[in-house]
């Protein structure tokens, strides 16, 4: 008997769910042939869209047991009075808190603030709900201008077609960068959208942390890695000793100020590169580096392959074969 060895993915939707904020990852997901996909609503009845479409669901939220491999929370609309439905939050909660990872499209990360699944977190959403879930939250760091963001176990998109990008990068997280750029040019999409750095939070390789201090000093060097994030300047941002913040490091990431720094600025490269933005000295200028040899080192160092040779496996700029 053959082992089925997709990934559980449970989207949750509920009256009013934004209809593109579970056909987008759908269609991504069953794309790639590695998810078993499960629709659940808070009664297990189905439910109609904001544009009217009925779903049917597999499963009511009570009922969902067993080990989740990711727990995918749909959105709403962002007209004045729209909410989901009482109670949902805390079916959201119990089957996060034991699922691998929980994500959220467009305003389905008000549904996660709301089940304290974002306290102390960095998360995006619609940009027409960001003012509310920082005003709703104010523990959630709230990134405006990102199209998807990443603490730890926990993704947040921004809005409706934002699910596509959020889902895509899952697949490459789970089966592989190949995959999802083979999804990603089935669907006439850019594996990451061009257009600058803003596009994708550079907390990718931000590790997660309770410690106030240290979030600050991750916090900064994530939103403006270009900037001067030398040990002394970081020091002096979170009023502590160079010594003092090294331990920090040390105890909560595993790696030292410097090399987290490097990572998330490769990170940010990668991005560029990813979405053919610019030339090689332009974005190692953007990306803080400096120079296009300082990151072609750093690259080695953390890629363990140059700039060049990466824009040339991974970049998506160009499809071949969807010339017009």
């Amino acid at each position: 008997m053959a082992v089925d060895n997709r990934r559980d993915v449970v989207l949750v939707v509920y009256d009013g769910t934004v209809f593109l904020d579970v056909a987008g990852p759908l269609q991504v997901l069953n794309g790639a042939d590695g998810y078993r996909t499960r629709l659940a609503s808070p009664d297990g009845r189905s439910v109609h869209t904001d544009v009217g479409v009925r779903m049917d669901v597999d499963a009511a939220l009570p009922d969902v047991d067993g080990p989740v491999d990711t727990l995918l929370v749909a959105g709403h609309p962002t007209a004045a009075g729209s909410r989901p439905p009482a109670g949902l939050a805390e079916q959201v909660r119990r089957i996060g808190g034991r699922a691998r990872r929980v994500a959220s499209v467009c305003t389905g990360a008000l549904v996660l603030a709301e089940a304290g699944l974002l306290e102390g977190r960095r998360a995006t959403t619609h940009w027409a709900a960001c003012d509310d879930l920082a005003a709703r939250f104010p523990r959630v760091s709230v990134q405006p201008d990102a199209i998807c963001v990443r603490d730890g176990p926990v993704l947040t998109s921004a809005g409706v077609t934002a699910g596509i990008d959020l889902a895509l990068a899952l697949v490459a997280e789970d089966l592989g960068v190949d995959r999802a750029r083979t999804v990603a040019k089935y669907l006439v999409v850019f594996l990451r959208r061009p257009g600058g750095q803003a596009q994708f939070d550079s907390a990718g390789v931000r590790p997660a942390t309770r410690d106030p201090v240290l979030r600050r000093v991750l916090d900064a060097v994530a939103a403006r890695p270009s900037d001067e994030h030398s040990l002394a300047t970081m020091a002096a941002r979170a009023a502590v000793s160079e010594r003092h913040l090294t331990r920090l490091f040390r105890r909560e990431t595993g790696t030292t100020p410097a090399r987290y720094v490097e990572q998330v600025r490769v990170h940010t490269a990668q991005t560029l590169l990813d979405a053919g933005s610019g030339g090689l000295t332009s974005i190692a200028r953007t990306c803080g580096f400096g120079s296009a040899e300082t990151m072609r080192r750093a690259f080695l160092r953390v890629a363990g392959v140059t700039p060049a040779t990466y824009r040339r496996r991974f970049g998506t700029h160009e499809l071949p074969g969807t010339a017009g």
